[in-house]
């Protein structure tokens, strides 16, 4: 079941201390077609500079580094430290310009590879009864 495949990058964050955004490679500046008509994002980008063989057999941490919360399995927590160094985030978009999308934020660092963009369409029904752990509150 390791099959491998591959991703390639579709752009790369790009952050000074003003601004930050997405820089869309060349061949993927069509597919920005309509996005204008959104307000929100899904950003899929790769934690490329946590990226190492001991990080990626991580399977348990403590939430948010913090060791009075419960050891905890990585796909119950939003660690960087994971088998696949994928992140996903949810951006305000504040302008798009041919190759570039402004956001408001993102938790990643200048030059992480993007993924992939997914907009953003609000659930047509809220969700009900949401359960979290209690060091989410901490």
């Amino acid at each position: 079941m390791n099959t491998p495949f591959e991703i390639y990058p579709i752009g790369f964050i790009r952050k000074t201390k003003r601004r930050t955004e997405i820089e869309i490679e060349g061949d993927f500046i069509d597919a920005l077609l309509g996005l204008d008509s959104f307000s929100h994002i899904y950003v899929l980008y790769w934690f490329h500079q946590n990226d190492t063989p001991d990080k990626r057999k991580t399977l348990r941490v403590h939430p948010r580094k913090n060791t009075q919360n419960p050891l905890t399995g990585v796909f119950a927590t939003r660690s960087p430290a994971r088998p696949n160094l994928l992140a996903l985030h949810l951006c305000r978009m504040l302008s798009i310009t041919s190759s570039r999308i402004r956001i408001d934020d993102i938790d990643a660092r200048d030059g992480s590879p993007v993924i992939d963009i997914k907009c953003y369409i609000p659930p047509k029904i809220p969700l009900e009864n949401v359960q979290v752990p209690d060091w989410i509150s901490r």
